[in-house]
């Protein structure tokens, strides 16, 4: 495909980078020319400097001929302008634009994105996806992530294996006979940053992330055979009132019945504004690294911090607060600059959040072509896990998973029948409308929308 990429900060250096790797044909258009040239040192993309709001930059970036544009500029009116510019003059197919301001993303105000008004088929936020994110996470205690798939009835988790794991040094065909109620399949793990493809005679190792597809029914059950039996935190202090802070303490409200929240903002008038907004939530007026404001919550009785300031250095500080003062806390802390993850470990951190791979995982999904409906990244894009429905033309129906002539880089996770979740051996035969959850290496993908006879964008 001819993707046009506006913006050339860390969110469009991403996402051109692994597009290109996906041998799409990519132009980026930012007016930052320092910008634009570490894109041409780095990457083989044609690339402008300019306005991406001008009708003459978008022609010279070839936009007749373009079908997709990505507006990640750091302007939320910029990235709504460059998607009505680039349907009104060169009817591009399909635009996606960044919007932050929460006004912008409120549902009485859903009109305004269709082709009359304002021409935005998807609209991306990452204060809501980064809510999302860290809200699975709370939804499986002792997964690093946890992945909706097939309407919810499939999930992928991430799981670190401990030294007290007890599966691990068993081989993956034993695991079946020793689990045989469990629904679940380990795609494969990342070892030593590399990723592995188990096969069945193959174990899990100490310090591997295992990335492992389930039916969602069993994810107690799952996370018990490796080891983990935490229960869900219902006690849980997030610091930072902000758009991710408030917009994830409208969702645990939502989600979880039995949670007490309490959130620190340093800002009156945002304390008191989504004071007004929450329903049962404690909001405090304070800092979060004021050790009398974290005695005032009463830390020793909460179970997950999570610090979501707009500062990286604030989150790492309450994180290590925490720690000190109040030992065996889940901590999770917001970081925008990607040094930080190597401090994980020696400050004992448990997740650190990336709201930049998080906003490039949301807006690749929607780069593939039909039936592909949802797609998780995984070593930065290097490989993706999808969700994809088998059509009528699909060259796949019929046939036995061992016949199918799939890549050893595509492993098939699970099937959703109907209602029934399957997880395939290698009898296992494809029929028309199943939807499929299984894990490709990225330059794999052409051959998987082949494979799938997947339709136009």
């Amino acid at each position: 495909m001819n993707i046009i990429i506006c913006g050339a900060g860390r969110v469009g250096f991403t996402i051109a980078k692994l597009l290109i790797e996906q041998n799409h044909s990519v132009t980026v258009i930012d007016q930052s020319s320092e910008d634009i040239q570490k894109i041409n040192e780095s990457l083989d993309v044609k690339a402008i400097v300019g306005k991406a709001t001008s009708p003459i930059i978008l022609e010279n970036a070839d936009s007749k001929e373009a079908d997709m544009i990505i507006a990640v500029t750091r302007n939320d009116e910029i990235n709504m302008m460059i998607c009505q510019i680039a349907y009104s003059l060169f009817k591009i197919p399909k635009k996606i634009a960044r919007i932050r301001a929460q006004d912008y993303l409120d549902p009485k105000f859903s009109k305004l994105y269709n082709k009359e008004n304002l021409p935005i088929d998807v609209i991306i936020s990452p204060e809501l996806e980064i809510a999302k994110s860290i809200q699975r996470k709370l939804e499986a205690p002792g997964a690093l992530d946890n992945v909706p798939f097939a309407d919810n009835k499939i999930k992928l988790l991430e799981i670190f294996i401990e030294e007290s794991c007890p599966i691990a040094g068993i081989k993956l065909n034993e695991l079946t006979k020793k689990f045989p109620k469990l629904n679940a399949n380990i795609l494969g793990v990342i070892r030593e940053d590399n990723f592995i493809f188990l096969k069945k005679n193959d174990v899990i190792q100490k310090n591997d992330k295992a990335y492992v597809v389930i039916n969602s029914l069993q994810m107690k059950e799952t996370l018990a055979a490796f080891g983990h039996k935490e229960k869900i935190s219902n006690k849980l202090l997030i610091i930072g009132g902000g758009n991710v802070g408030f917009n994830l303490a409208k969702n645990i409200e939502h989600s979880f019945e039995d949670a007490r929240l309490k959130i620190i903002e340093k800002d009156k008038d945002r304390a008191k504004f989504i004071a007004n907004e929450l329903n049962s939530t404690i909001v405090i007026n304070g800092n979060g690294l004021d050790e009398d404001i974290l005695s005032e919550v009463n830390l020793e009785d909460v179970e997950t911090v999570i610090a979501l300031t707009n500062d990286d250095e604030d989150n790492l500080m309450v994180s290590v607060l925490v720690e000190k003062f109040s030992k065996n806390k889940r901590t999770m802390a917001l970081i925008n600059k990607p040094n930080y993850s190597l401090l994980k470990s020696s400050l004992k951190i448990d997740d650190l959040i990336d709201p930049r791979m998080t906003t490039v995982s949301s807006i690749l999904k929607h780069v593939h072509k039909g039936t592909i409906a949802t797609a998780y990244s995984i070593l930065n894009g290097e490989y993706e896990v999808i969700e994809a429905e088998i059509i009528e033309t699909s060259e796949l129906i019929n046939k036995e998973l061992k016949n199918a002539d799939l890549p050893d880089e595509i492993r098939v996770g699970a099937v959703l029948r109907k209602d029934e979740i399957i997880i395939p051996r290698s009898s296992f035969v494809f029929e028309k409308k199943d939807v499929v959850v299984f894990l490709s290496k990225r330059d794999q993908l052409p051959l998987v929308e082949s494979m799938f006879r997947l339709s136009a964008v």
